[in-house]
């Protein structure tokens, strides 16, 4: 009685549903692709096509699909307490210990954590904790927030402000005034010719506090920034630039906001991308990984001495008006306290730092001196190959050409999702913690065959 043709269920999907990040007509011109079933490091699609989900979901599958233990985790926590809100002093013991754990493996200086739902609300939260924050210590003014363009730190409208990817500011009046934007770091693309890595930094720096003399250090609240930048390509500092970024940040009494939401839970081979590179966020915003995807739960830390600001503030403020419905969700803390149990069980971290390696120079060995691929980037199980219209003559691809896309799609054909980054023409791949070196060995082969086939008829 309720079986319907694939056509009319593709017509009914197509009236029913508003995608993220997809064209409505795209979508009615092609269909969706359904995926019905995933299991390790794959996922089946619904017409029984197997592929290696090479960028675990969006970031984030980061233990694997089908783990039978957390649907078991879940299952006994929905039975235990479904669901109750955390406003007012409520608590439950899943998100108690999940706390617990949480400050134990975060950057020092972290001392809480506030549990929201997404990436984007995590960020949200600690710019609105900032405005607190400074209100409090007699520095109202303090309200600008500077991010860098090709960041990404989310989609609401506060986070998309931040977001330094303009399609997202297109047709929603976005940015906000409160948001301002600085230099995109990437040596490979924005480096001036004969300009080394150092001076490349030096220039950075100087224009990051070149913008802050400009705003009025009196007006700028925090900075934000992603360790490893995600959806804007997958790039990775120049050295020196952290560092930097953190002393400016000092001397102006600026807040460092590190948002963790794609480098967090182990992707870098390291807790944090903040551990790679010495960063001591005064704020960290984290989601995806920590439940591996399964649940929809963000975790956004704040440093002792914000929270004591915050204290002192309860004082004349009463409750911290903030919150979400969901904050805290007793079954997502459960999720996510037995993923960090697998990880910690099956060293994950560490297998993404060792097969990360291999991952890396396999890269660089299979694309080394291929015509149309000029850079290999990240660390860890995350990497970005740049696709170039020529490689050796550094001349860049036409973006209205999609060639991204279009090996994308050769990819999936060949057994392996790997994800376009349009803006830089960019292939990203960040395959789930647990995968083995002979995985990276075909994600590999599939990859290179992939752009091979593609270029090698487009180019």
């Amino acid at each position: 009685m309720h079986d319907i043709a694939g056509q009319s269920q593709q017509k009914i999907h197509k009236q029913k549903i508003l995608h993220p990040a997809t064209s409505i007509c795209a979508l009615e011109a092609d269909g969706p692709r359904k995926i019905a079933s995933a299991k390790g490091i794959h996922v089946t699609d619904a017409d029984g096509h197997t592929v290696i989900d090479g960028i675990a979901g969006l970031w984030c599958a980061g233990v694997g699909h089908g783990r039978t233990e957390i649907a078991d985790a879940m299952r006994q926590a929905a039975i235990d307490l479904d669901y109750f809100h955390t406003f007012g002093g409520h608590t439950n013991q899943a998100q108690e210990l999940l706390a617990e754990e949480l400050i134990a493996m975060a950057p020092d200086g972290l001392s809480h954590v506030f549990f929201g739902c997404s990436g984007s609300d995590a960020n949200d939260t600690l710019v609105k904790i900032a405005w607190q924050y400074n209100t409090m210590r007699g520095k109202p003014e303090k309200r600008k927030v500077i991010s860098r363009w090709q960041a990404y730190h989310g989609t609401s409208i506060s986070t998309a402000s931040l977001t330094g990817l303009k399609g997202f500011h297109r047709a929603f009046s976005l940015p906000l005034d409160f948001a301002k934007h600085t230099d995109f770091p990437h040596f490979y693309s924005q480096a001036t010719d004969g300009e080394n890595e150092a001076a490349f930094t030096a220039r950075l720096l100087h224009r990051l506090e070149q913008l802050i003399v400009e705003e009025g250090a009196d007006t700028v609240a925090a900075f934000i920034g992603e360790p490893i930048m995600g959806a804007g390509g997958v790039v990775t500092p120049p050295k020196g630039y952290w560092q930097g970024v953190q002393e400016i940040c000092r001397r102006h009494d600026i807040l460092l906001i590190a948002d963790e939401v794609v480098c967090g839970y182990g992707r870098t081979g390291h807790n944090f991308g903040s551990d790679l590179y010495s960063i001591k966020p005064d704020m960290m915003a984290t989601a995806k990984g920590l439940t591996a995807g399964i649940f929809p739960m963000s975790a956004a830390f704040i440093s002792e001495e914000i929270h004591n600001v915050m204290r002192t503030a309860s004082k004349e403020l009463g409750g911290f008006s903030h919150g979400y419905t969901y904050s805290g969700h007793p079954v997502g803390a459960a999720v996510a306290l037995k993923v960090l149990e697998i990880m910690k069980r099956e060293k994950l971290v560490e297998n993404a730092k060792a097969t990360g390696a291999y991952f890396h120079d396999q890269l660089r060995a299979a694309f080394n001196g291929h015509p149309h691929v000029g850079e290999i980037r990240g660390a860890g199980l995350v990497a970005a190959i740049q696709l170039m219209a020529d490689a050796p003559s550094k001349t860049f691809l036409d973006s209205a050409r999609k060639l991204a896309a279009k090996i994308s799609e050769e990819c999936y054909r060949r057994g392996l999702v790997i994800r376009p980054l349009p803006t830089m023409n960019s292939l990203a791949l960040s395959p789930p913690l647990t995968v083995s070196r002979d995985d990276i060995d075909t994600i590999i082969d599939i990859a290179k065959a992939g752009i091979d086939s593609v270029m090698g008829t487009e180019a």
